[in-house]
């Protein structure tokens, strides 16, 4: 694995200029710097709040209330294993109602526990396939930009590569019908190998794949503590990305992350031509849910952020 991880951080830092020249996000002057340095939008991720969430203290059916109202915040990511059980449409109508009603933006939903979307096997493969659909449903209902989905495969590196792309290349078919982005995080095995997860993205070839680069999600093995370069899988993954994941884990004194160094991170974000948003991340267990969202928040107003 290592000699192929090798190679192909060669090869994508190789297409990187021509990559970023063609990004869709870096063309659009709707979203250009403005006047007083803020650069991005800042939006919330329902992770952040996982722990009031799956205690019943706060109430999944009003995140977007919870956003703008205690963390002044107006544009959301929603987690859909919140919903799963008891799923329906009217759930879907109480979400677009209660946003509608606080004017917030609804950006994406992040789906997991579906299927691997590249399972060896073609028929779980097509499962996981369709198992999305609903999420494409409920994205379209909420105005959404985008589905956040998992690369999960097995097997060698270059079969997983294949595998990969072809579920997320069909996905991504169907996404087109709904006018819908289909967007890969970071998130364990060998999509926490930038190298590898852009590999994939050329592979697919489709406008409406791209990534969601998570700071704190480069460990590919856990057992073995792998990692991935931080610093180098952001760059790898930016000229694809339609959303940024802003994880936070630790503060120090100055309210900067402890252990990312985030003027780094967000110069080559900035210099990618990214003008998305960046969701607020909070993963952290020194400080409670709310303090840590509003550290977050905090510091990504620093690095040009507006909420």
């Amino acid at each position: 694995m290592d000699t192929r991880r090798h190679f192909l951080k060669g090869a994508v830092g190789l297409a990187a200029a021509s990559i970023f020249a063609r990004s869709g996000l870096a063309a659009d002057s709707a979203k250009k710097e403005r006047l007083d340095g803020t650069w991005f939008d800042i939006s919330l991720a329902q992770w952040s709040i996982n722990k009031a969430f799956w205690s019943g203290e706060k109430d999944k059916m009003r995140f977007a209330q919870i956003a703008k109202n205690e963390f002044g915040v107006n544009a959301v990511e929603y987690v859909n294993q919140f919903y799963q059980e008891g799923f329906s449409q009217s759930v879907v109508d109480e979400l677009v109602r209660v946003s509608h009603g606080e004017g917030v933006k609804n950006v994406l939903i992040m789906c997991d526990r579906e299927g691997r979307l590249g399972d060896p096997d073609e028929a779980k493969r097509t499962e996981a396939i369709e198992n999305h659909v609903k999420w494409l449903e409920a994205a379209r209902a909420l105005g959404c930009h985008a589905i956040r989905v998992n690369a999960a495969s097995e097997g060698k590196f270059d079969d997983q590569l294949k595998l990969a792309a072809d579920g997320l290349r069909r996905l991504c078919e169907i996404g087109d019908t709904y006018g819908l982005n289909v967007i890969v995080e970071n998130h364990g095995g060998l999509s926490s190998n930038g190298a590898w997860l852009a590999a994939v993205m050329r592979l697919v070839d489709h406008p409406r794949c791209g990534t969601l680069p998570d700071f704190g999600n480069f460990v590919i093995d856990r057992e073995t503590g792998e990692n991935y370069d931080m610093y180098l899988g952001v760059q790898q993954l930016m000229p694809f990305a339609k959303g940024v994941s802003g994880k936070t884990f630790n503060f120090n004194p100055e309210g900067m992350e402890r252990d990312m160094d985030y003027p780094r991170l967000f110069e080559i974000i900035k210099k990618s031509g990214f003008r998305g948003y960046v969701d607020i991340e909070w993963e952290g267990r020194s400080l409670d849910e709310p303090t840590g969202i509003l550290m977050t928040k905090k510091l990504l107003e620093k690095m040009g952020g507006r909420a």
